[in-house]
């Protein structure tokens, strides 16, 4: 059966940018994936954190922003420099032995979007994290569920069928 892919024009409105406040829906282990940096390739353990934006599209779901980072808590470390701005302090010599990046899920912050991209897409990317002033009201988050709670995506193909047991007398090579 034949695999198609195609171009697709999607409708895709990224957030608007500016500060918003928002509230972390999901921290989403990615696993180790391979990464191109200084004309090097290499391995590394990936996180995105997945935050909602109090402004909502035109259907009525909110607006969600995210960003990718190293599972690091190294003092160059981008996740280690959010987490603390979004802390509003640094990372206890206790703390830095490990940290449970979950611990996020469900704080409130302030993040700046800003838009960036190329050929005409325009990709709203989170350029700063600070904790949530005591003025503000934090948001909740709504009509979102964690990746790893969903349920898995169900081909339109057809099962496979049911050929029995096969045995080594029945392949052919």
């Amino acid at each position: 059966m034949p695999i198609i892919a195609k171009a697709s024009g999607g409708n895709f409105i990224p957030a608007p940018e500016g500060s918003h406040s928002a509230v972390c829906v999901d921290v989403v282990d990615l696993g180790n994936l391979e990464v191109k940096w200084n004309k090097e390739t290499k391995i590394k353990h990936k996180v995105k954190i997945v935050w909602q934006i109090e402004e909502d599209m035109e259907d009525g779901k909110p607006f969600l922003v995210s960003k990718r980072y190293t599972l690091s808590l190294h003092e160059k470390a981008a996740l280690r420099k959010d987490l603390e701005s979004w802390r509003g302090r640094t990372f206890t010599e206790e703390e830095l032995k490990g940290f449970d990046v979950e611990n996020v899920l469900d704080v409130p912050c302030l993040l700046n979007v800003i838009h960036n991209g190329t050929s005409g897409t325009v990709y709203a990317n989170v350029s700063g994290i600070m904790k949530l002033p005591k003025s503000m009201q934090p948001i909740k988050g709504r009509d979102y569920v964690r990746v790893q709670d969903r349920e898995p995506k169900r081909s339109d193909a057809a099962p496979a069928p049911d050929w029995g047991e096969i045995t080594d007398d029945d392949v052919p090579f």
